[in-house]
């Protein structure tokens, strides 16, 4: 496990379209500009500690946002050959633990990774309504083994600035976890 930064992609980037598949196999793509009050990619795998640490923040999250006109979409982008903790059929089984509501996606050819230019499990992406970057960042400065609480509190806050109109915080902490597993 390398500890990997975010690489705080410019704010204002628009959101890179994707369509990818679901664990059953079905599509999903990035909604219109428009569709929605915001938008939030969150790069991720199973088998990352750093995930494992804000997977109940994620479940949360992913039933929350709906009723607010938040998109919410997992994407894994790990290299499932030489990590097979993270195949789809691995996935599969964590959206069932976890109750995840969300779309969890898989990134086989990591082509959206590398769009986004995601670096790290967890890496999170919000953007507005017109598909714009307003956050890059932290979810929390919870980390394994600091002893703080996992509230999602730098995450929620962007989210209710979007969502009230207003500019996310200036202040945006990257997100730090392990490496995304590229192929060779």
């Amino acid at each position: 496990m390398a500890l990997t930064p975010s690489t705080m992609v410019a704010l204002g980037t628009p959101a890179p379209p994707f369509a990818l598949p679901r664990t059953d196999g079905s599509q999903v793509a990035l909604p219109q500009p428009g569709a929605h009050a915001a938008v939030l990619v969150v790069f991720m795998c199973n088998h990352c500690p750093y995930v494992k640490h804000v997977a109940e923040e994620l479940a949360r999250l992913g039933r929350e946002l709906p009723a607010r006109d938040v998109a919410m979409f997992g994407i894994n982008s790990n290299d499932a050959d030489n990590y097979p903790g993270d195949s789809p059929e691995a996935m599969a089984r964590e959206v069932e633990e976890r109750a995840y509501l969300f779309p969890y996606l898989f990134d086989a050819d990591q082509a959206v990774a590398r769009a986004y230019r995601a670096a790290c499990t967890p890496d999170f992406f919000l953007y507005d309504r017109e598909l714009l970057l307003v956050y890059r960042g932290e979810l929390d400065d919870s980390r394994p083994g600091n002893g703080k609480p996992v509230t999602g509190a730098a995450l929620r806050a962007a989210i209710e600035a979007v969502l009230a109109g207003r500019p996310a915080p200036a202040e945006q902490i990257p997100s730090m976890g392990c490496n995304i597993k590229w192929r060779r």
